[in-house]
């Protein structure tokens, strides 16, 4: 007997191929039967008039701390996902020692929005080893995952404070390739790293990674080399300035892995399509010298809500703007009363070339103001700051810093990235096309406040799919499933076919999507709140055979699968996701 039987489902295996009729066979985990089924089931669940497709796999989180104190992974497994891989851009919490446990857990309440006091709550961070903080979630996820080993947290365990602000020695780069490899053999799906200036500590200087030079980034990767199913990623600065291509192509060479980078993002500018080619060009490069570059796409432009007092993406604004964030907030608040100051800060925010990619979040007039606290300030909450100065009669900078200033720091803005008018729409499914890129980058788990790309699968299936036209379904369903699977060599899932693992979402294509970003105040510690939106059209989700979502609630299940390199991954070649797109 079967464990489960879907019925009546039109399925989207995710090869790319069209959608046919069929029923799909559970038992013990794993698929073993589709088309006619006529075996009895323990459970059936009719889905008529649904599609039935393989769970989607998010190729770029920060799940790793959440876990503790959310093993559903939520809102992603409402959202589809069945796998969710994280410990990217250099900042995985393993492996750790007594001393750099408090650096890393500062480095990322700033770095990637996670609040020190949830961090702290979460858990003990008593573990040493990449394999004890595997250990340590294994048996108890909701969705399957796995994780990268960071370079900064390795760079931090072996150099201590020297991490920042100096260059390895050789005897650093030889403990540092040690612990990666021992790393990597406990269970780490990679190494990931950074090198973008928007990635700032807590007092706001570079990140460990950011201080390494080229030969240690190469040495780490060769380490990969030697290890089956480990992968790459570098997160690069995105406007790829003098020497980083080189660098993100031959770092894939010395790893003879694909790297994937994020992000690759439209969001309405006019020469949108002309720093996407730009951006795409260092896979051209990467693939002449033998190796490969993947770019990771969001379906939408991302809401990002900014405040001064976190400072981050402000703190990546020229000139004097990341001075302003190594300065406690009593500090920067009288440094922002300054008039002085304030011109300075007016004119280093347009500084930024009018191509560069974070162009929007230096045009300080079109930001719009989300939230605020005084009640004074209520007023102005749904309005742009240069609609408020011309209504005034003062200067953009000065509205901007009196609101926050009456907030103590709190108010959030929204700059105008723009990205959801057809061209927009056009460009990204042109782009969703190219074997230069894998739809992902949610984000998922960190930067709490601050975006809002975690339901991503939905808005690609409800946007891009349904809305826009600008991707077939089966088409999409592949980029979400098959594409990211392919990349990261995870064995036997990414597709319905007799034997992969059952992870499965039935869902209705007229009505899937993303709702309404709300705020859930549901951090441990006493965390304010953070962003979440719910998903629609989403019946049910399972994973490893096991119903985890339906009809938008949680079973209470927990039947991930942690994923270890080299058990849960095999190798993927360099070429492999070019034969797959050709």
């Amino acid at each position: 007997m079967l464990d489960t039987k879907i019925t009546g489902g039109t399925v989207v295996d995710g090869t790319g191929k069209p959608g046919f009729a069929a029923d799909i066979g559970i038992r013990d985990g794993r698929i073993v039967a589709i088309g006619k089924v006529e075996e009895e089931a323990r459970e059936v669940i009719d889905a008529s008039g649904r599609v039935v497709s393989p769970g989607f796999v998010d190729a770029h989180t920060h799940y790793d701390a959440q876990v503790f104190w959310d093993p559903t992974l939520s809102p992603s497994c409402y959202h589809g996902v069945t796998t969710v891989v994280g410990g990217f851009c250099g900042f995985s919490i393993a492996p750790l020692t007594r001393e750099s446990a408090p650096y890393i857990q500062r480095m990322l309440s700033r770095v990637e929005g996670m609040p020190l006091e949830v961090l702290e709550a979460a858990t003990d961070w008593s573990w040493s080893s990449f394999g004890e903080y595997l250990d340590r979630i294994d048996g108890r996820i909701g969705i399957n995952a796995g994780f990268f080993a960071g370079h900064s947290a390795i760079r931090r365990a072996v150099m201590g404070e020297r991490a920042v602000g100096e260059k390895a020695a050789p005897d650093d780069i030889e403990n540092m390739k040690a612990l990666l490899d021992r790393s990597l053999s406990e269970g780490a799906l990679g190494l990931s790293t950074t090198i973008s200036f928007s990635h700032n500590d807590f007092e706001g200087r570079p990140v460990p990674s950011r201080w390494a030079d080229r030969e240690e980034f190469l040495e780490l990767a060769g380490v990969v080399s030697r290890h089956d199913g480990a992968g790459l990623e570098m997160l690069p600065d995105i406007d790829f300035p003098e020497g980083v291509p080189e660098l993100i192509a031959d770092f894939s060479v010395a790893g003879q892995r694909p790297v994937n980078w994020n992000i690759l993002m439209v969001n309405g500018r006019d020469n949108a399509a002309e720093v996407a080619g730009r951006q795409l060009a260092v896979t051209d490069l990467a693939r002449e010298r033998g190796g490969e570059v993947i770019a990771l796409t969001v379906p939408c432009t991302p809401g990002v809500y900014m405040n001064l007092r976190n400072g981050v993406m402000f703190d990546a604004l020229p000139g004097i703007w990341n001075e302003m964030f190594k300065f406690p907030v009593a500090e920067r608040i009288e440094k922002f009363r300054d008039p002085a100051i304030r011109r300075q800060l007016a004119e280093d925010s347009e500084k930024f070339p009018p191509e560069a990619a974070m162009k929007s979040i230096s045009n300080l007039a079109g930001h719009t103001v989300i939230s605020t606290v005084a009640p004074e300030n209520a007023k102005y909450v749904s309005r742009r700051i240069e609609d408020i100065a011309a209504e005034e009669g003062r200067a953009v900078i000065d509205v901007m810093l009196d609101i926050a200033l009456a907030d103590d720091l709190e108010t959030v803005f929204l700059p105008d990235q723009g990205g959801d008018d057809r061209a927009s729409w056009e460009l990204r499914g042109k782009l969703w096309a190219d074997d230069r890129t894998i739809i992902g980058a949610s984000d998922a788990g960190a930067h709490l406040d601050l975006i809002d790309t975690f339901g991503y699968s939905t808005i690609t299936l409800g946007k891009g799919v349904r809305e826009q036209g600008v991707i077939g379904l089966e088409a999409a369903i592949h980029q979400l499933t098959t594409r990211p699977a392919a990349y990261f060599g995870l064995v036997d899932r990414g597709e319905i076919r007799e034997g992969y693992h059952a992870d499965l979402v039935v869902f209705d294509p007229e009505t899937i999507g993303c709702a309404p970003v709300t705020r859930r105040y549901d951090l441990p510690g006493g965390g304010d709140y953070r962003l979440y939106a719910e998903a629609t059209g989403i019946d049910h989700v399972l994973v490893n055979g096991v119903e985890i979502v339906r009809k938008g609630e949680h079973t209470g299940a927990l039947p991930g699968t942690l994923l270890r390199c080299g058990r849960d991954t095999r190798t993927v070649a360099m070429d492999a996701l070019r034969m797959e797109a050709a």
